[in-house]
C-alpha cells in the first residue's frame, strides 16, 4: 500500500508541470525514454538552448579544433544560426518567453569545460559532446514532429530533422576517427 502511494505521488510530481519553467518529464529525460512529445514550451526552450550551445561550442572548436572539427564547427554555426532564426520567427505572443536569452547552468558548464580544455584534449571533450547533443536534438525533434501541439512548429521540426540526423552522423564519424 505504501509503495503504491509512493508511485502515485511520484507520478503526480512528474505530471505536474505548472510550477516548473520546464516540465519535469522533459527535464529529467523521462519523456525521451518513453517517446512522449514535449510540450510546445519545452520544445521551444530545448531547441533554442541547443542552438545557442551548438553555436558557442562551435566558436571554441574553430579556435581549438583539428581541421575536421573546424569544418564541422563551421557547418554547426551556419545551420544552427539558421534554425535559431527560423524558430524565433515562428514563436510569438506568450511563447516568446520560452526562448531563453542565455545558456542554462548545465549548458554553460559544458561550454566552460570546452573553453578550459587544452588543445590536445579538446577532441576528447568536443567530439563526444557533439554526438550526445545531436542524439538529444534528434530525439526532441522526432518526438515533436510526431506529436507536437503546434502545427507550424510540428511541421518545422519534421523538416529540420534530416539536417540534425546528418549532424549526428557527422559527429559520430568525427568521434570514431578520434579514437
Amino acid at each position: 500500500m505504501k509503495l503504491s502511494l509512493a508511485i502515485i505521488a511520484l507520478g503526480a510530481i512528474f505530471l505536474s508541470t505548472t510550477a516548473f519553467a520546464q516540465s519535469t518529464g522533459e527535464k529529467t529525460g523521462v519523456n525521451s525514454m518513453l517517446g512522449i512529445a514535449p510540450k510546445t514550451e519545452d520544445f521551444i526552450k530545448e531547441a533554442a538552448m541547443s542552438d545557442m550551445l551548438e553555436i558557442e561550442a562551435a566558436k571554441i572548436a574553430q579556435q581549438k579544433g583539428n581541421p575536421t572539427e573546424k569544418t564541422f564547427a563551421e557547418q554547426m554555426i551556419t545551420d544552427h544560426t539558421k534554425t535559431s532564426s527560423e524558430l524565433k520567427s515562428m514563436v510569438s505572443g506568450e511563447m516568446n518567453s520560452a526562448i531563453p536569452t542565455a545558456l542554462d547552468d548545465s549548458s554553460q558548464k559544458k561550454l566552460d569545460k570546452l573553453k578550459d580544455s587544452k588543445p590536445e584534449d579538446f577532441a576528447s571533450e568536443y567530439d563526444p559532446m557533439q554526438v550526445s547533443a545531436h542524439k538529444d536534438a534528434t530525439s526532441l525533434f522526432e518526438r515533436y514532429a510526431k506529436g507536437g501541439d503546434d502545427p507550424k512548429l510540428k511541421d518545422w521540426a519534421g523538416k529540420t530533422l534530416p539536417a540534425l540526423q546528418h549532424h549526428l552522423e557527422m559527429a559520430q564519424e568525427m568521434d570514431r576517427n578520434r579514437k
